[in-house]
This record gives C-alpha cells, structure tokens and sequence, in this order.
C-alpha cells in the first residue's frame, strides 16, 4: 500500500504569499467549473449531507483531512492524477490539514483491495474521502459505510454519476469512460477500420468495461465492429506478455484493421505486437490516456489518437473541491462534472506534448 501524506510544499519550501494566493485562485476557479452535466444538481445532496453530520461544520478549524484513493504508485497515469491532488494539497496544507494518497500494490484484486482502502481511510477519521468506484460490487458497500458515518465522500476517475448517487457520494469528478468510448469507436469507423479490437488488462473493472463497450457502440454507429480480448488482470504492467497476446490475436485473425487498449502501457505493448506480427501496413492504433510515446506515434503518423480524460484535472478538482465544501460549505452544481473526453490526434498533439512534458498530462 502507497501511503504518502502531504505535510509540506513540495521541495520543502515554504509557500510565499503569491504562490498560496495563486493556489486560491485555482482551487476557487475548480469550485466555479461548470461541466457537461447529464445529471441531476446536487444542492440538496449536500445539505442534507452536512445535516445528518457530515464535515462542513467540523472543518470550519481548516484542518481538513482528506484521503484520496488512487492507483499503483508506478503506474504514470495516476502519477499525472497524484500531481493534481498534491497541487491543490497545497491550499488544505496552508490551512493546517493535510492529503494523504493510498493505492493498491497490484490490480490483482482490485475492487477487494479498493474497498480495504477505503475502510483503513475510513478508520483514521476523515474529514473528506475520495475514490473511483472501480468495481462496484466490491467497493459500494465500503463507500456507503463512510457516507452512513457522516464523511462526505467524493467519486472520482471511475464510476461515473451513477456511483455517486448510488452509494449517496457527493458528486462524481472525472470523465465519461462509455462516451469517451464511443468517440474512439467513431473516430476509427471513420477513419476506414472495419474490425476493431479492444484490448483489456483489467477486465470487470467499471471504466474499462465502459471503455470497451463505448467503443463497440461508436462502431457500431458508423458500420463497423469491434470486439474484447480481456486478459488476466496480472498481465497488466507486464509488456511481454501483453504483446505475446495481442500478437497472437492479430495473427489467428488477419480482419482486425485497428487495436484500442484501456492504457498506455497497453499501447506500448500493442505497437510492438503489430511490429512483430508484420501488421503495421493494415492495422491502426488509439488508445485511453496519454504518454510520451502515445504522442510521438501520433506526431509521427503511428497511432491515429489517444484519447485523454485529463487525469491532472481530476486529481485536482476533486481535492480542491472536497476542501472548498468541507471549509465553506460550497459546491458546484453540476453532476458530473466532466474533465473529458478530449480527442488527441495529429492536429492537436504538440499542446498535448507540452503538458505532457509539464507532468500534467
């Protein structure tokens, strides 16, 4: 388990007056963010939340304690959604509260492993838990024995509104995995694929089952078809074996024309599995998140598009707007509130490598 606290800037510097102010700024603009909202508004969620004895009237000291449940801490996409949190962690640090970050060491289990976290967070009295609700038959009933305490808890990443008002969670923070889904399904359709293959190394995980089915749908719409090759969830980080089957799936059907996959490192994986089954000439290549060489293919005509769901942005939102409701009692409106999906393709892949190069995307 990855437990780290934010106890001090980082660097160990102190913050001088014109950087807290510009992390006021920050976290005030992620209070006021209005996304695309597909849900129902979420005033009188939250009064009535602080009324059966949530935090808002107990944070009023600004010490506020909030867990942030998240992913391994060497998978790079989480590292962009760590960066966000610790970024608005500054702001709950500068009012003597404090962050603290807990991850899984494997996907092996992940709901399982999911829900202890949430409870071990739960055990250290909270002011504020935030987590994605992965794999809801294992973690729902932990998120509602935190909401059932009086501790606001806010969804994120994974789950969508539906676990937020499922579980009585506050709000849901991040993108639409089925959406998002859906417009790489189109984009490939569009792009002349015919047969596409999702590949998922988390299979019944929520948001990658959203991710593949999204796909199918947008497919669908525009004539073509696609279909999953799950794989054992410890194959996930593992890019031989990874490669080894998708390689094999290219070779045992010669129509596939495109591979999606849930992540970057799947992506890796993929590229080499195309170069090593001499399928380059005929099969395309997109995939879920950002990294270096997600863009590079892109800039270099490799990989038609990364779709990106902005992890920093949820990372940060949903820190900055946990503590704004815990220390003020205010929220946005807006459920979901949406950081993506945003179409990284040759058109507007150099913006993308500036965040990226940032550690922001």
């Amino acid at each position: 388990m990855e437990r780290t606290q934010i106890g001090r800037p980082l660097g160990g510097r102190r913050l001088s007056r014109r950087a807290l102010a510009a992390v006021s700024v920050l976290a005030a603009a992620a209070a006021a963010l209005t996304g695309c909202s597909s849900g129902k508004a979420t005033g009188d969620t939250a009064k009535a939340t602080a009324s059966e004895g949530g935090s808002t009237s107990a944070a009023k000291s600004g010490k506020n304690a909030i867990y942030v449940i998240g992913g391994k801490p060497d998978d790079p996409f989480w590292s962009a959604i760590k960066r966000g949190g610790e970024d608005a962690g500054k702001l709950v640090k500068a009012g003597g509260g404090s962050v603290t970050f807990l991850g899984p060491k494997t996907y092996d289990n992940l709901g399982p492993d999911a829900a202890k976290l949430t409870l071990t967070a739960l055990s250290q009295n909270p002011s504020a838990i935030v987590v994605p609700d992965w794999v809801p038959e294992n973690q729902d009933d932990a998120i509602k024995q935190a909401v059932k305490k009086g501790v606001p808890v806010f969804v994120y990443n994974a789950g969508g509104v539906e676990a937020a008002e499922r579980t009585g969670s506050l709000k849901y923070i991040g993108s639409d995995d089925y959406e998002a889904g859906k417009a790489g399904g189109v984009k490939f359709a569009e792009e002349g694929a015919k047969n596409i293959l999702c590949v998922n190394t988390v299979p019944g995980a929520a948001n990658s089952e959203a991710r593949c089915k999204g796909i199918k749908d947008g497919a669908k719409s525009k004539g073509a078809k696609s279909k999953q090759l799950p794989l054992p969830s410890s194959n996930f980080g593992n890019p031989s074996a990874v490669t080894q089957a998708i390689k094999g799936a290219l070779l045992k059907d010669d129509t596939i024309d495109a591979l999606v996959t849930i992540g970057v490192q799947d992506a890796d994986s993929s590229a080499a599995a195309i170069e090593q089954a001499k399928a380059g000439d005929k099969v395309t290549l997109g995939t879920f998140d950002l990294s270096q060489s997600q863009l590079d293919r892109i800039k270099n005509g490799k990989q038609l598009f990364a779709i990106d769901q902005q992890p920093y942005l949820q990372g940060f939102y949903a820190v900055s707007i946990a503590n704004q409701y815990l220390s003020y009692g205010v929220i946005p409106p807006q459920n979901p509130l949406l950081t993506g999906p945003l179409l990284v393709t040759k058109d507007n892949v150099d913006e993308a490598i500036a965040g990226t190069k940032a550690g922001v995307r």
